[in-house]
């Protein structure tokens, strides 16, 4: 089995509850043979809107399919799964999804999220990505200092995944932590720094002030640093994750999003949500729980798991 291959196995696997509500297994929903009426329309719609797509987009994507049966253009329920597809893979410009990369010295990705959205264990997913898949020299930065355990369970991945880190006692001021490890990757060569916060509720703004402090700092040591400012939602949450995301920008400009908990959840849809609400892209998404188990977001092969496709590619 080829890597695609696989890599689109695990996806499917992760986005199963999704594909199963949006489907009620395809049989059921998109069988070949059932026609178009208003009764399979609304069918659609409501199964949108429960995989947390947001009605905005139910109703963009069922009227695009209603406009074309009335038309004579599609009269089935398979060609309406096309339609389907099709609108959601407008827009998606590949440029958008790609990492940032500094021209030249380090580049620097700080990463915020809420406390409990898979914030630390997302930061090991991507460093694991960019020393195995991309050939990167990575160095981590606990940022984290208000949680002891934070720190120490980014020491233990750091310690798996052979990757540098740099940490300071608990309690020390987070912006201390990023000053040292931008230096320190500097003196070092490396190529990707990547700077933890602290979790905290997209609510409290005298905790968003602090990650703002972060990010001047970062900015002052490197040039055009950060690079990358992702921020990680958990994506059993739904459409607060949209609410934290708004919050999270207005902070610190936010560049992407790392989408974690997608094997866990029946709310897969909120990536189009977030697509069409927050002009953000997403850049990564979380399927497992190893360390492989991180994809960058392919539109694609996305839309293709959540339907389950199994066409010839």
């Amino acid at each position: 089995m080829s890597f695609f291959a696989k890599t689109l196995d695990r996806l499917k696997g992760a986005l199963k509850k999704t594909a199963d509500v949006l489907n009620t297994d395809v049989r059921t929903l998109f069988v070949p043979g059932r026609q178009i009426d208003e009764a399979f329309l609304n069918e659609i719609e409501e199964k949108f809107i429960r995989a947390d797509m947001g009605v905005k987009n139910a109703e963009m994507i069922v009227g695009a399919i209603r406009d074309r049966w009335r038309l004579g253009r599609i009269r089935n329920a398979v060609e309406a799964r096309e339609v389907v597809k099709e609108m959601m893979l407008r827009d998606w410009p590949v440029e958008e999804r790609e990492i940032r990369f500094a021209s030249s010295g380090p580049t620097v990705i700080m990463v915020a999220g809420v406390n409990g959205a898979g914030k630390t264990t997302s930061i090991a997913k991507l460093a694991n990505l960019l020393k195995n898949r991309s050939g990167k020299s990575v160095l981590l930065a606990a940022g984290d200092t208000f949680r002891a355990a934070a720190v120490e369970q980014l020491t233990i991945w750091s310690q798996r995944l052979g990757i540098e880190i740099v940490k300071h006692k608990q309690g020390a001021d987070p912006a201390a932590v990023a000053f040292d490890a931008c230096e320190a990757a500097k003196a070092r060569g490396i190529d990707v720094v990547i700077v933890d916060t602290a979790g905290r509720l997209h609510t409290q703004a005298h905790l968003m002030r602090e990650l703002q402090k972060i990010r001047d700092v970062i900015a002052k040591r490197i040039e055009g640093a950060p690079h990358e400012v992702l921020l990680v939602l958990d994506a059993t949450t739904g459409q607060n994750g949209v609410r934290q995301a708004k919050s999270f920008t207005d902070a610190v400009q936010v560049t992407g999003l790392m989408l974690a908990k997608l094997d866990g959840t029946a709310k897969g849809g909120v990536v189009m949500t977030i697509k069409d609400e927050l002009s953000i892209p997403v850049k990564f998404i979380g399927i497992g729980e190893t360390p492989d188990d991180i994809e960058s977001f392919d539109p694609k092969r996305f839309v293709d798991a959540l339907f389950q496709d199994d066409s010839p590619k």
